[in-house]
């Protein structure tokens, strides 16, 4: 198991320092003027661009300020903001833990309401628990995110007045747990109505699979309950796909949910990189990418290792054992 996770880890790293590369190639490429990455100040003359470039790190060749960016990244540096002059890392602080509160309550909320329901949509495929789950995948698929969060402001802060409309504290609330609760319900309904669609359709997929197989009917010949043929041997079959569809929404929840953060006014990740991309705050820009996208390599090195302890069939060496 520990030789599997470093060959993993040393395989991540090459795609990583690719991933630097691309990410900082293509900021480099956006359109941006001297005045703009500074946030508007006087560079009207020769000498005050220069001054700006230099005070950037601009002046030095592409080769250069990416082989010092890359120093300072693998020390845990992610640079200064263009705008503020705040350190990127700081600023990421700031907002990591508002979108782990926001997009980690809505994908716990599917996952604690998509299961059970794609479970029993398998298991009764003509009831009315199986037209639910069509119905809430086919919302959850259909509608987009920016949809959902209008028609949840619009029915529940304008029309019904229930809920605030934007924001995670009130003024003046000081940063109570109720207040907060009460602006997150909101947010966290619609990024769980969004992710709620994969989960029940894969669970119910991978347990109307299982709930055909020779060992299931076995099991039911023997007597067992139904509850017992369902959850203990079906369920525990199919969790290998679910569990799966679980963990790769591990990225959204560090990453955030730029729609949702931007029409809820949501402190999180996702609205730092959006104002950071309308500011042009370039070196914001690529921290959060960079970020996010080692999020998903970790994620993806995880999701192997819970592939293997939750099927033994598959050796640590990739193939059966």
């Amino acid at each position: 198991m520990a030789n599997y996770i470093v060959k993993r880890v040393l395989g991540a790293i090459p795609v990583f320092f690719g991933i630097t590369l691309l990410v900082f190639i293509l900021i480099n490429m956006a359109p941006a003027t001297i005045a703009d990455l500074a946030g508007g100040e006087d560079a009207s003359s020769a000498a005050a661009q220069a001054a700006l470039e230099a005070n950037l790190g601009l002046d030095k060749p592409l080769p250069v300020r990416y082989l010092l960016w890359l120093g300072e990244l693998l020390t845990g540096d992610l640079g200064q903001s263009y705008r503020t002059g705040q350190p990127v890392l700081d600023m990421v602080a700031q907002r990591v833990v508002p979108s782990l509160i926001l997009t980690g309550t809505g994908v716990a909320a599917a996952v604690l309401i998509g299961i059970p329901l794609g479970v029993m949509a398998a298991w009764k495929p003509h009831s009315r628990w199986s037209k639910l789950a069509g119905g809430l995948t086919l919302l959850s698929f259909s509608a987009p995110g920016f949809f959902l969060c209008i028609l949840g402001i619009f029915l529940f802060s304008v029309v019904l007045g229930w809920l605030p409309a934007a924001g995670m504290y009130s003024a003046g609330s000081g940063g109570s747990v109720g207040d907060l609760l009460h602006h997150l319900l909101l947010p966290a309904a619609v990024v769980c109505v969004s992710s709620l669609g994969s989960l029940v359709r894969q669970t119910a997929t991978a347990c109307g699979e299982v709930l055909g197989e020779d060992y299931i009917r076995t099991a039911r010949a023997k007597g067992l309950p139904e509850w017992a043929v369902v959850w203990k041997h079906g369920f525990r079959t199919a969790l290998l796909p679910v569990v799966t569809t679980i963990l790769n929404h591990i990225p959204h929840i560090i990453g955030g949910s730029l729609v949702v953060e931007r029409i809820f006014g949501w402190p999180g990740m996702g609205s730092l990189l959006f104002n950071s991309v309308s500011s042009r705050d370039y070196t914001v820009v690529m921290g959060v990418t960079v970020l996010i996208a080692l999020a998903v390599l970790a994620t993806g090195i995880l999701m192997d290792i819970v592939y293997r302890l939750v099927d033994p069939g598959v050796g640590w060496g990739g193939g059966k054992p």
